[in-house]
């Protein structure tokens, strides 16, 4: 019971009473722009095909982790404390403070990264005796991590576990508590690094900060979650889906308008050039059509245009403009959350969750898709006659067709903060996904 015990306060500490109950039962011991565009599903063999992302996202050493934690652990992350709290730019300025020490005392050493497909029981865990756990100790002792002073033992024990558990879920990480591939990479950035990205973060939490209103909604695009702020105060975080390196999901800061339930999707520009018309092409050389497929209407002038005469191969951006009515196979889901926005994107729900359940979530084409975004909806409704979660539920059961205005406009802010401390010391990290921090790929390939 010695794993299950240390998992059990790992996820107290966290607050996360439900990851308590499934670590107790030893789950984490391993078995061995508009936004969406076309892919194919995972069964293959039926032939079915979906819009929006797909696949694993990057590959780690191994998928033999026990699903359940690590689905559970991503799609329902811990509040913590909120991203763009004022008491985080004095504790960042204190974390570059103890940052730049480190980097005069030489660093930290690196860590020998498993290869590809490593068999989870040849990951360094407890119970491991290895020489990288030396490394491994010094590593994790230097930033903080690992307390008990003993850097010279080869034996991956307790303390190691509970040290490397704080140090994956202060990296965007699951906790699993074994040094997957991912993890040791992340590991592996360098001091200095992490020292340039406190520095640059540091001026983009000066920057953000003041400008937050008593309620309001952070989207922190590194981290790949969204939060609903009031009075400084994180009211829920959601795990989300942000855009891809080549179609990044931009800054911004707007109010959040109205709300559309069962919407109608528009492709936008990007869907359609990159997406929409290469996949008109591919299926019409095999005898298919591309509009008839996923139930898109194409129009021109606008009228409707009949699917069976459009010649892919002519088609260019700007020819056709193109919707899909709401239904289980609209990739907006059952909700859209609008706001004014140059870059034709929003937030918005999805009729497939799976990806949320990951890790890794830039995926998207610029637009973010939000966990449990009629959590969302009932804040960003509260107050509003008539608004609450039951009526919520039912719009999502019924398909009815509504947009919403909302009476009082929330704040919504998309951010790019990938290394910042909070008030209680720990310092959080996350990948820089569009390199955004100037220290090249070094803290994005994991």
């Amino acid at each position: 019971m010695r794993r299950s015990t240390a998992a059990v306060e790992f996820a107290q500490h966290a607050g996360r009473t439900f990851l308590a109950t499934v670590l107790a039962l030893g789950f984490i011991i391993a078995s061995g722009a508009g936004c969406l565009g076309f892919g194919r599903a995972a069964a293959q063999d039926t032939g079915s095909i979906q819009f929006g992302p797909v696949g694993d996202g990057p590959s780690t050493a191994s998928s033999t982790y026990d699903l359940a934690f690590v689905r559970e652990w991503e799609a329902n992350p811990p509040k913590g404390f909120a991203t763009l709290s004022k008491a985080n730019i004095a504790a960042t300025k204190l974390a570059v403070k103890r940052y730049t020490d480190i980097v005069a005392q030489g660093g930290w050493p690196q860590i020998p990264v498993p290869p590809n497909r490593t068999a989870r029981g040849s990951m360094l865990q407890y119970g491991s005796n290895d020489p990288s756990v030396g490394l491994l100790r010094k590593r994790l002792t230097a930033s903080g991590d690992l307390t008990d002073g003993n850097t010279s033992s080869t034996y991956f024990d307790y303390s190691v576990e509970k040290a490397l558990q704080r140090f994956q879920a202060s990296n965007g990480l699951t906790p699993t508590g074994i040094a997957d591939k991912r993890t040791i990479v992340a590991l592996n950035v360098p001091a200095d690094a992490r020292l340039k990205q406190l520095k640059v973060n540091l001026t983009r939490l000066e920057q953000a900060v003041p400008t937050t209103a008593k309620k309001y909604v952070v989207v922190n695009i590194p981290a790949a979650q969204i939060e609903a702020v009031q009075n400084g105060q994180i009211v829920a975080r959601y795990a989300g889906v942000v855009g891809k390196p080549d179609r990044p999901t931009p800054l911004l800061h707007t109010p959040i308008t109205d709300l559309s339930f069962n919407p109608v999707w528009r492709l936008p520009p990007t869907v359609i050039a990159e997406d929409l018309i290469p996949r008109g092409r591919e299926m019409q050389a095999k005898g298919q059509n591309v509009l008839l497929k996923f139930g898109i209407d194409a129009y021109a002038n606008g009228k409707k245009v009949d699917p069976t005469k459009i010649d892919w191969e002519k088609v260019k951006p700007g020819t056709y403009s193109y919707s899909q009515q709401p239904g289980k196979e609209n990739p907006l889901g059952f909700l859209k959350i609008n706001f004014n926005s140059a870059h034709s994107v929003y937030m918005h729900d999805t009729p497939s969750d799976r990806i949320f359940g990951r890790n890794f979530r830039s995926e998207s084409s610029g637009c973010i898709r939000v966990h449990n975004i009629e959590n969302l909806a009932a804040w960003l409704l509260a107050g509003q006659k008539g608004w609450d979660a039951e009526r919520i539920a039912s719009m999502k059961t019924t398909g009815e067709r509504l947009d919403l205005r909302l009476k009082k406009p929330v704040q919504l802010l998309f951010v790019y903060i990938s290394a910042w401390a909070t008030a209680d010391g720990v310092v959080q990290f996350r990948r820089d996904i569009y390199e955004k921090d100037g220290i090249g790929d070094v803290a994005s390939d994991y």
